[in-house]
């Protein structure tokens, strides 16, 4: 536990805790939601899935993420092994597209790992825009979006 003098009548304490605890990451949503809503840029995100599924109707993936501040970020696009390289992945990506687009959105942006589908987004269409190089053994991390114009 650490101790700061925040310039005002009080300490502030700083301590690490272990594991998920979702009243926390509440109230941090909580403060960040009020700061923006504040300053007249509301975070109020949207979020939006898409499911594939298979011939007998299980899931072999999806798409899913929100809308927020004029982008849509996609949070988590996945397949099984079985759906890979079948278009559905870019059948996904096209659906959040004309998503939003529908919703008068600038565009779309989304993550992956070097060692997971850079080469996908780009044969959709997305570029670079930036990255966390390779470090310490650990992967190259690359954010991609697609600009609508």
């Amino acid at each position: 536990m650490t101790s700061v003098d925040s310039g005002a009548t009080s300490m502030i304490e700083i301590s690490k805790f272990d594991g998920e605890d979702e009243r926390f990451e509440k109230q941090l949503d909580d403060l960040l939601d009020d700061h923006a809503e504040a300053n007249g840029t509301p975070f109020d995100p949207q979020t939006v899935g898409f499911v594939a599924r298979d011939d007998g109707g299980a899931i072999v993936g999806g798409l899913y993420g929100w809308a927020q501040l004029g982008w849509f970020f996609v949070k988590l696009l996945a397949l099984a092994p079985e759906a890979r390289k079948t278009g559905a992945g870019g059948r996904l990506l096209a659906e959040a597209e004309d998503h939003a687009r529908s919703e008068g959105l600038a565009g779309v942006y989304l993550d992956t790992y070097e060692f997971q589908a850079p080469g996908f987004y780009e044969k959709n269409g997305y570029r670079e825009f930036g990255r966390l190089p390779a470090a310490g053994g650990h992967p190259q991390r690359i954010w991609y979006s697609k600009i609508f114009g």
